[in-house]
């Protein structure tokens, strides 16, 4: 089924690897920075994907927008109707655990939650997604060669930004790092699928402190999660 509900692209339009950011102008932003000879391949809703070459290889990169229901819709006709074999998030997560500091990059080992996007796969309850090892290890070593020491944990995928129940709190209590609204569903679509998925964020803030830096940086400044993001594409 292509072009699919939500993706205007044509067949072969996308790389085997697609980079997956939340916003559509982080999109442009890698593609412009990084990627030569980038083509616009889907602009639906505003939606931006690109492809192009990095060093060579081909590489996507499109928008997933903002929460599950939204990147459970791209991450899944990119992997069943486009080909797409691996979807890499490059987002932003609100540190849960507080040795980490603002401009961190954790990597989601698995992803808890509180959607019940599970439910539709036969989970009654709760589940936390793994991603994918290969990408995760080669992440882990591409950030080394970058100079930058990810830190490998759980994420958790919430459905809700402005939480008034003390989730954080107790999830940092379990070694939760840090706290974001996508990787969840991604990695069950993923799973569903067969493919492989990583979600590698940088910390953007600390709930608990309310230090936050400004969606300009969100934007364009956090280039060492893209280059590592990148270098496993």
């Amino acid at each position: 089924m292509i072009p699919t509900p939500h993706i205007t692209a044509k067949e072969g339009d996308f790389a085997r690897t697609v980079l997956m950011p939340g916003d559509p102008l982080r999109s442009r932003f890698i593609a412009e920075t990084y990627l030569e000879d980038a083509v616009l391949v889907n602009n639906t809703r505003g939606v931006q994907g690109y492809t192009g070459l990095y060093k060579g290889k081909r590489v996507s990169v499109m928008a997933s927008g903002m929460g599950m229901p939204s990147i459970g819709i791209y991450s899944y006709e990119l992997f069943n109707f486009y080909g797409v074999e691996n979807i890499i998030r490059v987002g932003s997560a609100g540190m849960l655990n507080q040795k980490l500091k603002v401009r961190d990059i954790v990597v989601g080992m698995s992803a808890y939650t509180n959607s019940n996007f599970g439910e539709q796969y036969g989970f009654q309850g709760n589940v936390a997604p793994c991603c994918s090892w290969e990408l995760l290890k080669a992440a882990m070593e591409a950030g080394e060669k970058l100079g930058v020491k990810p830190v490998a944990g759980a994420l958790y995928s919430s459905d809700v930004f402005y939480d008034e129940r003390p989730s954080g709190k107790i999830l940092s209590g379990l070694g939760v790092l840090a706290v974001e609204m996508e990787a969840a569903a991604l990695y069950m679509n993923a799973a569903r699928a067969g493919k492989n998925a990583l979600a590698i964020c940088t910390i953007s803030d600390n709930p608990f402190t309310g230090e936050a830096l400004d969606a300009e940086a969100r934007q364009t400044q956090f280039t060492k999660m893209m280059e590592i993001a990148l270098e496993i594409a």
